[in-house]
């Protein structure tokens, strides 16, 4: 389907208007008015776009300001911004696969954090054997924080049966969590062994172009270094002064998704076909019957096949912007019988 404007919640496909239960859009951000006028007035300060690179002799002192925020939202002690959430979990992979000894994936992680040599973290129900091998001794893992398909975070408690000599760096991409989910989830393996990098996309919750990587100051001041880095444009700087001025907005437009979920929880009562948690805005099935009866009602779904290994993702995407009267139209017709 094309359409000619951006999809909120309502969408139009040759003048018939339908409920839009889909995209990245979780905290509504890319239609709302207090964020749209916070982001035209740092346009005007800082500019459409800014292609040089962050090494230039001339430095913005936005690029400092805003990942120090990021640093403390992320919960690590340092922050970096670049121009997408793929080219975050690029740089994070082409350092750590020359400077650990093995990598491994845990099941359907996102494609900007697996590397070509990468090995299942699980076989057999068991971790890889691999692992313990006396001869590797730094290992990388990547995960995402809330898999495709799946409505809460990955179980990590399994890494804790990894030796304890063994030095960990687990990347974890939080594109889906980072300004929905908190940092309390990762507790269980707050270990000395283990160092924790995140990268996401500021696209999805945030409603802005760039991507980010966080963790200890050591790691982001080597990212900081490499080629790709130096020789690639920063995030647009706008962007950035829009991040920082909008925490407000984020803050209230995270409070109505909450209200919108803890609404679905109580009126979704026919859930055999369906995964949903209270606590994340997708409602995943396989029926693709389900599909085409919510079209047939005017409501249009996300489903498309994520990746050329994978099978079709659909999904139901919950947002800040949805209306009572919206959710009562969709559960209407979820609660049904398909």
């Amino acid at each position: 389907m094309i359409v000619n404007e951006f999809s909120d919640r309502i969408i139009r496909i040759d003048g018939v208007e339908y409920l839009y239960f889909g995209g990245t859009n979780y905290l509504g951000m890319s239609t709302n008015t207090n964020f749209q006028n916070i982001l035209f007035e740092s346009i005007k300060k800082w500019g459409t776009s800014y292609g040089s690179s962050r090494n230039s002799n001339i430095e913005l002192s936005i690029y400092e300001t805003a990942e120090k925020l990021l640093a403390k939202n992320t919960n690590t002690e340092a922050a970096l911004t670049v121009s997408s959430g793929m080219l975050a979990g690029k740089l994070v992979v082409e350092h750590l696969s020359k400077t650990t000894d093995a990598m491994f994936h845990f099941p359907d992680a996102h494609p900007a954090i697996m590397s070509y040599h990468s090995l299942p973290i699980m076989e057999n129900g068991k971790l890889n054997a691999k692992i313990f091998n006396e001869n590797i001794s730094k290992i990388t893992i990547v995960t995402d924080s809330i898999p495709s398909l799946a409505v809460e975070p990955i179980e990590l408690s399994i890494l804790l049966e990894i030796p304890k000599e063994k030095k960990i760096t687990l990347v974890i991409d939080e594109s889906h969590s980072f300004g929905i989910y908190g940092n309390e989830w990762l507790n269980i393996i707050k270990k000395e062994n283990f160092k924790i990098i995140k990268v996401a996309s500021l696209g999805k919750a945030f409603g802005l172009s760039g991507g980010v990587i966080a963790g200890n100051t050591s790691f982001i001041s080597k990212i900081r270094n490499l080629d790709c880095f130096i020789g690639a444009s920063g995030m647009n700087p706008a962007f950035l002064e829009t991040y920082i001025n909008a925490q407000e907005v984020y803050l209230s437009q995270k409070q109505k998704l909450l209200q919108n979920l803890i609404y679905i929880d109580t009126h979704f009562t026919n859930r055999d076909l369906f995964t949903f948690d209270t606590s994340y805005p997708n409602i995943y099935f396989e029926d693709e019957s389900v599909s085409k009866k919510l079209l047939e009602n005017r409501i249009i779904t996300t489903s498309f096949k994520y990746t050329n290994t994978s099978g079709k993702l659909n999904r139901i995407v919950i947002t800040s912007n949805h209306t009572t009267q919206d959710l009562e139209q969709l559960l209407t017709l979820l609660n049904s019988n398909f």
